[in-house]
Order: C-alpha cells, then structure tokens, then sequence
C-alpha cells in the first residue's frame, strides 16, 4: 500500500511540477514531510546528495524520499511516479509544439510559463535557505559567498565546487 501512495504522490509531482528539478522541490519537500517527517535540515542534506550524484534531481531525490519511506520498494515507486509522466509529457510535449509550433497561443503560453517557473525555483531557494541561514557558521557562509563568486564571476564548474565544498565541510565542520 505505501507503494502505491509513493507512486501516485510522486506521480502528481511528476505531473504538475513544471520547471525541472529545484522547481520541483518545495512540492519533493511537502511529500517528504507527509511521508517520513524530513526535516528542513535532513532535506537540504537530500538536495546536497541530489546535487552531487548522476541524474536529474526531481528523480534523484524522488529516489531519495522513497527509499527513507520504504526500502528499495520506495525508491522504485517514487522513482517511477516522478519520472513516468514527465516522460508521458514530454513525448505529447513534442507532438504538439511540432503541430502547432507557429501558433501565438502556444507562444502566449511560453510567456506565461517562465516567471512561474522563477517563482517556483526562488521557493526552492527559500525551503532550502531555511536551515542554512537558521544556523549558519562563518565556514558556510564563506562557501556561500565563494559559491555565488565562482560561478557568477569565474564560471567554475559548480561540480568541482560541490566536489570542494563537501571537503571543506568535511574538514572543518565535523
């Protein structure tokens, strides 16, 4: 039975979280509250490994929430929710824009699209600021800063930061 409510919890997240991964995340975050009680923390620890592991996050931390729930049966079901419509989606996505990719309705809708998906990636910002700015040490707060400088500045590959990061920490937050 939890199977089945992983699956179609993620699935509605799968359906209905336009803007990719981190606009998915608020609505990643409500369902891990509803299944295994995550919390703020432990979820921005769920973003960090999303972050730093192969795939897309939505799916990544889909994986991540399903198996804490249930096991490897979790991980599968919500892995399947949260994948299987975007893949139904984005295959009548295609099939559309094609027919129809000259229509201003189509366009108007594009338009109309975008802020939104801001706003939803800025709430994902928010959730996960939350714990790092209830608690925030002067080691964090220089990786947040040094973060922002080189990506922004020197365009450093954010793997190679989340790859220096978690040694830092390692280092100097443990």
């Amino acid at each position: 039975m939890i199977y089945i409510k992983l699956f179609l919890s993620f699935a509605k997240i799968g359906f209905f979280g336009f803007g990719g991964g981190m606009a998915m995340l608020p609505m990643i975050y409500q369902n891990a509250k509803q299944f295994g009680g995550i919390s703020a923390d432990e979820f921005s620890n769920l973003v960090g490994i999303s972050q730093v592991t192969p795939g897309p996050i939505a799916v990544n931390a889909a994986t991540y929430v399903g198996f804490c729930t249930a096991g490897y049966g979790g991980a599968i079901a919500a892995t399947f929710g949260v994948a299987v419509p975007s893949f139904i989606l984005v295959t009548l996505a295609c099939y559309f824009i094609n027919k129809f990719k000259e229509s201003t309705v189509i366009k108007g809708a594009f338009v109309g699209i975008r802020p939104v998906t801001v706003g939803l990636i800025a709430a994902a910002v928010i959730y996960m600021g939350q714990s790092v700015f209830t608690n925030i040490s002067l080691i964090p707060a220089l990786v947040l800063v040094a973060t922002l400088v080189l990506i922004g500045k020197f365009k450093i590959s954010p793997i190679t930061i989340v790859l220096g990061a978690g040694v830092i920490g390692a280092i100097f937050c443990s």
